[in-house]
């Protein structure tokens, strides 16, 4: 008997040790699925990084687990625009800025590029001034706000308070700015690019895109390769060489290295609702119990905690000539915007998705959201590019003397591209021809003020006419210039005179949630309003979000229900 049970054990042993060992020698960690060969092999060869964990958070950034839910108006349409009709859609994981971006992070810019692109320089002077908020937008005809018009932005009492006067042209460019600099200093502490680079070594031709860096590292820094190889590690590598001379492993770590963040961007209309409403906070186990009118549960605006009884827990208007209570008894702590994380977190850890500051999103506005066609990752704006090609068959980098100012609706001069981005154009018929996903480049107006969408989709029938376009909208020229100093007179822009029935177009883009000017009605994360995206107002801020890459969740485990 006693032998019998040590036979037995011996059997378990034995099974379970070769059993281990089949999985370790499977699991394909260092070498190829595919060849058998292997990878990071101290002989050169494929080079990939296989003990890559997950996406770490980028700074300011939180987490936000995507999912299902119901986009849209959740409660009566007073204002009857019917533009919020419920869909239901689903959004992937991302991470999203904890706070709006605030006048400190914005100045941090600003001072950057008066750095790099000095505007004393004729050819650069309109670079910094077309990234400048318009502080103007505080002044009203029958109000005194100078104090704003001159201390807002660049006060330090207001430091972390939201940024305003920004158009979401401005916004995307800071969002492509943030993103340079994130993945430079992140390369500087890794080793790769020379210490202290992102300070002491840029100016206007020695700059680091994140692209150019990719595609074409030789190119970046104004290919210094003393500074994009200055780090010690990428000296190592160098230095680490194969019998034919050449360095073992990369010296421009690519995407495949997990070294380079996602892009920053403005959130998708789709995210920001999603984000907003937080619906982890009503949901038992695979179902949301109820639904939510505001980022906060309950259906109403103010705190029914003991301690912070009848405090709002916005900052938004709260009747004719209230825009925070009387003195001494302030109901929200505010008048105009107040400084950020003055107010609870959803259950996101998110800070002012209602209140403070209206945010600009990515999208284009239509009024109706699209789910016939689309219900993931909703989103109307794609307009697809290509790197442009130069005649020797190398991606196209921007120079000094390559910059492109176009002029905006309202007169002001913004750069196409700055020096040391990669140059881009649009996808072609000969790019998209047999393509079944897509046929041109802008799909702005997809299925929603294109020609087969309108009256006159037939193919005989012609829609040069403006007033034959479905979104009969003021319309603007565009005058391009390479030379900084130029510029369009107002007389040359003039006014569109003609008959107008909308002011919808491809330039006016979505911005979401109430602000400080605003009543509790616009607090409702799904109410949706438009501005055109070259102009600014006092009231209208925006915050980034990142893709996530890779697995949908942090934690594995389900949960009966979120903490």
């Amino acid at each position: 008997m006693k032998l019998n049970v040590a036979l037995k054990a011996v059997i378990a042993v034995v099974c379970g040790v070769s059993l281990l060992s089949c999985n370790k020698s499977n699991n394909y960690k260092n070498t190829s699925r595919a060849t058998g060969w292997d990878i990071n092999s101290d002989e050169g060869g494929f080079q990939y990084n296989t003990d890559y964990k997950e996406q770490e958070a980028a700074p300011g950034l939180v987490f936000v687990e995507g999912g299902t839910y119901t986009m849209g108006r959740v409660q009566d349409d007073p204002m009857h625009d019917w533009n919020n009709t419920p869909t239901q859609q689903h959004v992937q994981s991302f991470y999203m800025d904890e706070t709006e971006v605030t006048n400190k992070m914005y100045l941090e810019y600003l001072d950057w590029l008066r750095r790099v692109f000095p505007p004393s320089e004729e050819n650069y002077k309109n670079i910094y001034n077309g990234a400048l908020p318009d502080t103007l937008v505080w002044r009203n005809r029958l109000g005194y706000n100078e104090t704003m018009v001159t201390n807002y932005l660049r006060h330090p009492a207001y430091a972390e308070y939201p940024v305003v006067g920004v158009s979401w042209i401005q916004a995307v460019e800071f969002s492509k700015w943030r993103t340079d600099r994130v993945n430079e200093y992140r390369l500087e502490e890794e080793g790769y690019i020379k210490e202290g680079a992102h300070i002491t070594d840029v100016n206007a031709s020695s700059t680091f895109n994140t692209e150019t860096y990719i595609h074409t590292p030789s190119k970046a820094y104004g290919g210094n390769t003393e500074i994009s190889q200055g780090g010690d590690e990428a000296q190592d590598r160098l230095n680490e060489t194969n019998e034919a001379g050449d360095p073992v492993k990369k010296v421009y770590p690519g995407r495949e290295s997990g070294l380079i963040y996602p892009e920053y961007r403005l959130p998708t209309e789709a995210e920001w609702e999603y984000a907003a409403l937080g619906l982890t906070g009503i949901r038992s186990y695979n179902i949301y119990r109820g639904r939510k009118k505001y980022p906060w549960d309950g259906q109403y605006t103010r705190n029914g905690d003991v301690k912070k009884m009848g405090d709002q827990l916005a900052n938004f208007k709260q009747g004719d000539g209230d825009y925070g209570g009387i003195a001494g008894w302030s109901d929200d702590g505010a008048d105009i915007t107040a400084e950020v994380k003055s107010y609870e977190p959803n259950d996101f850890g998110l800070y002012d998705m209602a209140g403070n500051v209206a945010e600009w999103v990515a999208d284009v506005y239509r009024p109706i959201v699209d789910d016939e066609f689309n219900d993931f990752n909703y989103y109307r704006g794609n307009v697809y590019t290509k790197h442009a090609i130069t005649e020797d068959g190398t991606v196209k980098v921007v120079g000094t003397e390559d910059i492109v100012y176009d002029t905006l609706s309202n007169g002001k001069l913004v750069a196409r591209n700055l020096p040391g981005e990669i140059a881009q154009v649009p996808v072609t018929e000969e790019d998209t021809y047999m393509r079944t996903n897509f046929t041109e480049s802008d799909q702005r107006d997809f299925r929603d003020g294109d020609k087969s969408s309108s009256r006159y989709y037939q193919p005989f029938q012609e829609v040069d006419d403006p007033s034959k376009r479905m979104y009969n909208s003021p319309t603007y020229d565009n005058f391009t210039y390479s030379d900084s100093s130029a510029n369009a007179t107002l007389e040359e822009r003039g006014y569109d005179k003609e008959k107008r029935t909308t002011l919808i177009s491809d330039e006016v883009r979505v911005y979401k949630g109430g602000s400080w000017r605003d009543r509790a009605y616009w607090l409702d994360p799904a109410q949706r309003r438009y501005f055109p995206q070259d102009m600014a107002t006092d009231y209208i801020g925006f915050r980034n979000a990142m893709s996530r890459v890779g697995s949908k969740s942090l934690d594995k485990n389900k949960t009966a229900r979120s903490n």
